[in-house]
């Protein structure tokens, strides 16, 4: 079944378009940015996602969906790929499809995940390996709109070398503060010992909200659903998290 949107409260469907990948950038040693071509899209928002369709020879068809990376810049569309083991699309996506070859995509989908550029108030991002991928979206809309709302990044890896947009992250910027937790190995003399995510570790980026400040939660389902709830202990509304998840 196609998928649809609502439009001045109609229901349209939402087409699929083709897509020319022209660049693939590692982050990791198994991820990658994988920047596309994609005539006549209609644009999208910080924190959505696509549809990614791929066709082989005899027909079969395999869709994937993958979050954007970047805002909205004319037909061009940034996707982050994690390389799942035995998958049978993101490998393939990855490292395999050639550059000028065009697979189909469908969007943007999701209008809750989302931050927009006329918000003022602080905001907490708090992302889980992959999960950064929509949130590094957020932080470079940000960025390009010259925002000085408060933006906190709280961001779970595995280890060091698992950082998505290092560069990106370690650049100075005065109104976004980046924390790395690392759960396997930290580097060394880190202030924190390598563990998952805690209630510790959220009490002074949501002390640093005001009492209607979002949350925006991505990553893993048993993290998503971890994150959420120690933020509701801590006291934060329910209706003021916002929580995208896979797996």
């Amino acid at each position: 079944m196609a998928r649809a949107a609502q439009l001045g409260g109609l229901t349209v469907p939402v087409a699929w378009h083709r897509a020319r990948l022209d660049e693939r950038h590692p982050q990791t040693a198994t991820a990658r940015s994988l920047t596309f071509t994609v005539p006549g899209w209609p644009g999208h928002l910080p924190g959505q996602h696509v549809d990614v369709r791929l066709t082989a020879d005899d027909g079969y068809q395999a869709v994937r969906s993958y979050s954007v990376a970047a805002p909205a810049y004319g037909e061009r569309i940034e996707l982050g790929v994690q390389t799942v083991a035995g998958g049978e699309v993101s490998p393939y996506l990855a490292d395999d499809l050639p550059v000028g070859a065009e697979v189909e995509m469908r969007g943007p989908l999701g209008n809750w995940f989302v931050w927009r550029p006329e918000q003022t108030g602080p905001v907490l991002l708090v992302a889980g390996g992959s999960g950064v991928v929509p949130l590094a979206a957020m932080i470079r809309a940000h960025r390009a709109a010259g925002s000085i709302a408060a933006f906190q990044l709280l961001y779970s890896v595995r280890t060091p070398e698992d950082v998505w947009y290092r560069n990106e992250l370690d650049a100075h910027d005065p109104y976004l503060d980046v924390r790395l937790l690392h759960t396997r190995r930290a580097p060394s003399g880190a202030d924190r010992a390598p563990g998952r995510l805690t209630r510790a570790d959220l009490e002074k980026p949501a002390a640093r909200l005001e009492p209607a400040s979002p949350v925006y939660v991505c990553g893993p389902t048993a993290f998503v659903e971890t994150a959420a709830d120690l933020l509701v202990d801590l006291g934060r509304d329910p209706a003021t998290i916002r929580t995208e998840r896979f797996g």
